[in-house]
């Protein structure tokens, strides 16, 4: 690596809880504000941990861990603005949690209730993509519409607005993503991709996906590219904010490199200890990102005990809503699954859809006979 290619981090919150300066984003947060982005995190992280659980007890029938990377990912939702729109992946819950979308609504998917259960225009969240980096063209055509509908450089910045694409580190190979940046750049779209570099894609680790940091790709194409520090919730919002900022002002797409680490398995049909060792994951853990806001907090006095305390039965009460309703759902006819398929009447899907009928009246009074 040359010098021209150093690897510069964008941090403002050490992984010890110490606020530093940067050059170029910073940010100015109330107490209120840090103390909410603190309660993001907390239940965000909550939700994983009962989702997580869920599977494992059978009610759900896998699950896509976030954990490690909830500030990657509160600090990217937060700093969105209400005419952004999220194209994601399968593992955006706590940008979920920010756009609004009740938890619930995602483990449907993941129970099979249904193929997600919020509406993507309310909550201007698109539906859980499981295609590695189709949703990265999804954001880019949406982009587009967004610059063709006036909704950048406007007078009036209530009425801009970006896309915003999530993916991993691993889906930087897959052709989709970088067509998406091709497009992106050559129509100058008011689009941010956001890598959220979590060090493994599966079981592949990241030397053997990139000879470069991936940040630096975007030079390629035509665009900037920033790497920040994914486990400091406010270095992750300074730099999202900027990105938006300058997509929604008509100058263009931003890549952003999120770096942080996936703590857990990639889904709960994965096992890491096949492919990683104990000690990256140990160190990795001292860079918590919930642990180093709490840090922050303690030391400034922000917060007190009752405050952590409060916190803590209000993620008490999420859970036990989550763990009801997620058992509580009820199960979908199956026939159902034909019904959204096709706006007007398709022949073949029709065929079947009466051949499955058949054969699931096959296995009636079976069950009487036993």
């Amino acid at each position: 690596m040359t010098p021209d290619d150093a690897v510069e981090l964008v941090q403002l919150l050490t992984p010890e809880g110490e606020l530093v300066e940067h050059p170029e984003y910073r940010v100015e947060f109330s107490d209120e504000e840090l103390r909410g982005l603190y309660r993001d995190l907390a239940l965000v992280r909550r939700i994983d941990a009962e989702a997580t659980a869920l599977q494992r007890q059978g009610e759900l029938g896998i699950w896509a861990s976030l954990l490690g990377q909830e500030a990657a990912q509160i600090g990217s939702g937060r700093a969105m603005g209400p005419n952004d729109h999220v194209f994601p992946t399968y593992r955006e819950h706590g940008v979920a949690w920010c756009r609004g979308v009740d938890p619930l609504k995602l483990l449907g998917l993941f129970r099979g209730v249904d193929m997600g259960g919020w509406d993507p225009e309310e909550h201007h969240f698109h539906l859980y993509t499981i295609v590695i980096g189709a949703q990265t063209l999804h954001a880019v055509g949406y982009a587009m519409g967004i610059q063709r509908d006036g909704m950048t450089g406007d007078a009036d910045p209530a009425r801009n607005a970006a896309a915003v694409a999530y993916f991993g580190d691993g889906a930087t190979s897959q052709g989709d993503v970088n067509e998406a940046f091709i497009w992106a750049a050559v129509n100058n779209a008011p689009v941010v991709f956001f890598c959220q570099n979590n060090q493994w894609a599966i079981s592949e680790p990241l030397e053997r996906q990139s000879r470069i940091p991936l940040y630096q790709r975007a030079r390629g194409f035509g665009f900037p590219g920033v790497r920040v520090d994914g486990n400091d919730v406010l270095a992750t919002y300074a730099v999202t904010q900027a990105a938006l900022a300058r997509a929604r002002e008509g100058s263009g797409p931003t890549f952003i490199e999120a770096y942080t680490y996936r703590m857990g398995a990639h889904t709960t049909s994965d096992d890491p200890t096949r492919y990683r060792i104990a000690a990256e994951v140990e160190s990795w853990k001292l860079k918590d990102p919930i642990e180093r806001l709490r840090s922050y907090l303690i030391r400034t006095g922000k917060v007190d005990q009752a405050w952590f305390e409060a916190l803590e039965q209000e993620s008490d009460e999420l859970a036990k809503h989550i763990r009801s309703g997620c058992i509580e759902m009820p199960d979908p006819d199956p026939l159902s699954m034909f019904d959204h398929v096709y706006a007007d009447p398709h022949p073949p899907l029709a065929r079947q859809r009466d051949a499955f009928a058949a054969y699931l009246a096959s296995f009636e009074g079976v069950e009487e006979e036993q």
